[in-house]
Formats: C-alpha cells, structure tokens, sequence
C-alpha cells in the first residue's frame, strides 16, 4: 500500500474567483417567469446601438409610463431644457384710478405645474399693480392647449391620475375631497389647496349616497362637476383627490376666490376660444425650467405633464396646437427621424393608453441614439436592484437608470445600466397580456384578480435579465459601427 502509483493523477485546478460565471437563458428566464401574454426585450451597446441579444424585439407592445422617457426627449429637442411655461393675467383696458376699464383674461400656456400658490402670486401682483376694481368681464382661456375630458376613457371615472387636459390646468386638475364623521353625519369639503392655500370650490360638487355600490358617481352638469360616493365606504374619514372636468372654471373660480382675498371683485368667468386681440399682459407667471419639470414628472409619472408637454413641444414645432392623438403620432413621427426608431405607434405622450405601442429593439437603439446628448441621463431615476432575498440593494454591482412603466398586466422598463465591468448599455423590457387586460371592468374600484401577482413576476423577470446581461454582455463592447439612423438636431448634441 506504500507503493507509488502507477499513472500520474491529472492535476485539477483549484476553483478561481475569476472563473466566468454562469448566466441562465434568456429563455429558461421567461419560462420561469410564467407570464401569459408577450415578452419583448433587447439591450444595445449605449455607444453604438448596436442590438446584442433580444427576443420578439418588434413587436409593439403597450409602453405604459416608459413613454414619458421619449416625450422628455422629445420636449427637450424642440423646446430645450431652459423653456418656461407662462401663464399671462392680461387686461383688455386701462387701468384709471385704480379701476380696470375693460376685460381681465387669465391666460394659460400650458402649465402642468401650475398650483394655486401661482394664481395667489398673481393675484397679489394685480393688487401691486394698483387694481382696485374691474368695470369688465373675467375672461379666461386655455386654447393653447386643446381640451380633453380625460387621458383616457377606459379608465375609471373617479382617479386623479386621468385628469381632463386644457392649457389652463391646476393643481394638475385635481380637487381635493375630504370628509369627517361627527356625531353620525359626515363634513364634507372640496377645495383646491396647494401649501397654505385652500380655497373651497363649488365648481366640484360632492354628494353623499345611499347606496352599496359604485363608491364614486359622476354626473356632468353642465357648469359644474356633481360627485357622490357611497354612504358606506367613507368610514370615520378620509381625504383623496379626484379629476377635474372642468379646468378653465377651476381655475377662474379659485382665482376669483384669491383676488376678493386682496380687495378685488372681478366676479364670474367666462370662457373664451381665442383671446382679443389688443391685449396688454398685466402680470406673468413663470414655471421653472423644463427640465426641472420632467425631472419631477419622470419621478413621479404624471401624467399631466407629459401630456401637456409633450402637446405644447408639437405646438412650438408644427406652428399650431394639435389634439392629443395626433401630437403623440407626431411626436412618434419625430423619434423615427431624430433617434432612428422603429415601431412606435403612439396615442398619447404619457403611456396612460394601452394602445400606444414601441418596440423593444427600437427603444433600446433610441436611447442609445439619445446618449451622446447626454441629457436624459441626469433625468432618470436610479432603478434600485434587488439582493437574493428580495430586498432593495443600494450597494448592488449593476447601476441602472431607467424609467418603469406599470398597468394592470402591463409592465415595461427601458434606460441604460452599466455592468461592474464597465459596459454602458441600454435595454428595453415590455411585457403584457392583452388576454387578461380585455378582462377588466374600468368600472370596478378593486384591483382586477391576479393584476400584482403578475406585475410581480413581470418585474422580477426584468431584473433577471439585466443581470443576465450584467454576466453575458459585461465586457465594454468597442470597435462596433454605429447604426444607422438620423442624428438628434445639432443644438441638442451640442449641449
């Protein structure tokens, strides 16, 4: 047993901390993941565009919220990141003694941030100027935009996030509900607040109903929004915000309210098509710069704003205000000629719509189009990974930035990531199920049966991939030729 061995052992290596890892298929991934519907996805080198693996990467699936990455591209080429919404006070007449003899006009431009706190800025400002009093008519008008009831129609009638749409929008076109239970009767409020601002409304109306169901009732009547909710879901009590139907008189009714608070009675509005000509400008509001404003709204995906955005970019671009629909066609238009994508076939700037559609494979090369602009970047939001418990790692290898997008059985996310290897890419996941969306009544409260299961595994599957990539595609890519595709004007790459 002392002997020697006759045949030399083959020498085995050691494990090595640098042995490549192994990454599973895409394929096994999507298996795993149990989706019905469609998965859509690709990831391009972000220097080149150049696809590096997708699967079903042209077919259109609904973007949902991803959208809003292209409408800020698309309001930053036409409009540049130092554009300011105005919102004007004009004044038909002059102002004598004190006394404007003439019209008042509240002018919007399409200002998604606009808030009451703005209307009481210039309210005061009147008051500085030296109007007393007003031998006239209150005017109002929101032309620069065109009126829409809502985003969306198929969506429930009660939810804040699908507001009606005019170039004089406030407090992204929500009234504030609230309601107290006190010895057996409820207290009931609407106002338009904003900081330490809230005016009541009567222009939003709530009443409250005997009934087991729906929760929320609307009814159009004519000059003013009539609301009523179920007796028994209000509990002890509560507050949410709702749509507004009707903007212009919103808006005017809260900016009467804020000017009797500074001694000026201008009385009821009237809403006008197009503005007199003639008119002088009494007093402006400015937002903050435009990019600043789709930085909030890419954080909070509102929907509001890349509507009115991305609107009021096709206006500056085609000379004139186009409707909604077709401002999305034209901003679609402007991303096959500037970012050289593919496939998109767009109804609205905010993804709201689940007949919006784009490509994996167009959206991947579009943002990789977009990078040496350089200016979406600093507008995204990290997208946290997760660790092996499930838990958000703030110190995970793989750093994205990325837009999601979520609606029932919808869910997309599209941005770059770079690997821990330092490979800069850009990526788009789509997935959606159609089936399971034909289901759905818009006029049901509760979320439809299985909807977070779903999104659940949807986003859990767009994590697995990335890290996918992370593995298979981690190595910077150089020495690849750029795609083909029509360059970002040239004031856009300069910045």
């Amino acid at each position: 047993m002392a002997e020697a061995p006759a045949v030399s052992l083959r020498p085995v290596a050691r494990p090595s901390r640098a042995a490549p890892r192994r990454a599973p298929s895409a394929a096994a991934l999507i298996e795993k993941a149990r989706l019905s519907g469609q998965v859509g996805f690709a990831v391009a080198e972000a220097e080149t565009g150049r696809v590096l693996e997708a699967h079903d990467e042209a077919t259109g699936l609904p973007p949902a919220s991803v959208l809003k990455a292209l409408t800020a591209l698309y309001a930053l080429d036409i409009l540049g990141p130092d554009y300011r919404f105005t919102t004007r006070l004009m004044a038909t007449g002059v102002l004598d003694d004190g006394v404007l003899r003439g019209d008042l006009i509240l002018a919007g431009g399409g200002d998604p941030t606009l808030d009451t706190r703005a209307l009481a800025r210039l309210a005061e400002g009147m008051k500085a100027a030296g109007m007393t009093a007003l031998d006239g008519r209150f005017l109002v008008w929101g032309g620069a935009v065109p009126f829409k009831r809502a985003i969306d129609e198929n969506q429930p009638e009660h939810v804040g996030y699908n507001p009606s749409l005019s170039g004089l929008s406030l407090n992204f076109n929500r009234v504030h509900f609230e309601w107290k239970r006190a010895g057996g009767k409820y207290d009931v409020s609407m106002d338009a607040r904003a900081g330490r601002y809230r005016p009541d409304v009567t222009v939003a109306q709530m009443r409250i109903a005997d009934r087991r169901g729906p929760v929320y009732g609307y009814e159009d009547e004519g000059g003013r929004d009539e609301w009523s909710v179920a007796r028994g879901a209000l509990g002890s009590g509560g507050a949410r915000w709702l749509p507004v139907r009707k903007p212009e008189l919103y808006a005017a009714e809260v900016f009467a309210t804020l000017a009797r608070s500074n001694g000026i009675d201008i009385g009821k509005a009237e809403i006008i098509d197009d503005l007199p000509e003639g008119g002088g400008v009494f007093v402006t509001h400015h937002s903050a710069p435009l990019d600043a404003v789709l930085r909030d709204m890419l954080e909070y995906s509102t929907n509001i704003t890349a509507e009115l955005v991305g609107m009021t970019a096709t206006a500056e671009r085609e000379g004139r205000a186009r409707p909604m629909e077709a401002s999305a066609q034209a901003m679609g238009m402007w991303a096959s000629e500037a970012l050289g994508m593919t496939g998109a076939d767009l109804r609205d700037h905010s993804g709201l719509s689940d007949r919006s559609r784009m490509t994996a494979s167009g959206t991947a090369r579009g943002l990789a189009r977009a990078h040496d602009a350089g200016f979406l970047r600093p507008l995204l939001r990290e997208h946290r990974m997760r660790d092996a418990t499930g838990r958000l790692d703030p110190d995970h290898p793989v750093k994205v930035l990325a837009k999601t997008g979520t609606l029932y059985f919808v869910s997309g996310l599209a941005g770059y990531f770079r690997t821990p290897k330092g490979a800069d890419l850009t990526f788009a996941i789509f997935t959606a199920s159609d089936s399971l969306r034909d289901r759905i009544d818009p006029s049901r409260d509760e979320r439809p049966p299985g909807a977070r299961a779903w999104n659940r595994r949807a986003k859990d599957l767009q994590q697995a991939l990335i890290e996918r990539w992370s593995v298979v595609h981690g190595e910077a890519h150089a020495g690849l030729e750029p795609v083909p595709g029509a360059d970002l004007q040239d004031e856009v790459l300069s910045r």
